[in-house]
């Protein structure tokens, strides 16, 4: 996985592969990335992404293997992230609507599912949250605020 020097910029190319996508959160936030932001910012960030890669993951390239281009910018404000890859396109070329299953009252608390709160997560936890698709690239972007006051 090759990584640019961790300045305020980092770009990463990931394997479209669930291990790849864990050993790359690993080093850009256990690595390269310690420092540049407070604590709760960083937890946030790395969960937002993680939901976000693993669904490129499972769903854009749920036919065929491939990359995905990350790129994460830091400032003062928080962080920045651009992810490009070259799978499917999303369903109807729009970001999911992110509702959680039972949201409605319609589901137990017992028979909730395990997955498919990630959207939900993506939506709840990041600002500026846009998806197009360009060509044949997905591409999309989300920011993440710098927490003061819990840093």
């Amino acid at each position: 996985m090759p990584v640019d020097q961790p300045t305020d910029k980092t770009r990463v190319i990931i394997p479209s592969d669930p291990l790849a996508v864990r050993e790359a959160l690993c080093a850009l936030f256990d690595r390269l990335m310690v420092g540049q932001m407070g604590t709760d910012t960083r937890d946030t960030a790395q969960l937002v992404l993680a939901e976000a890669l693993n669904n490129i993951v499972e769903h854009a390239y749920a036919q065929w293997p491939g990359e995905i281009e990350v790129t994460l910018e830091v400032s003062a404000h928080g962080l920045t992230c651009h992810i490009v890859d070259r799978g499917a396109p999303m369903p109807g070329g729009t970001l999911p609507e992110g509702r959680p299953p039972g949201a409605m009252g319609d589901i137990a608390l017992e028979d909730l599912p395990e997955g498919g709160f990630g959207w939900h997560l993506i939506r709840t936890l990041s600002q500026d949250l846009s998806y197009r698709r360009v060509g044949s690239e997905n591409l999309l972007s989300f920011r993440i605020e710098s927490n003061q006051s819990g840093e």
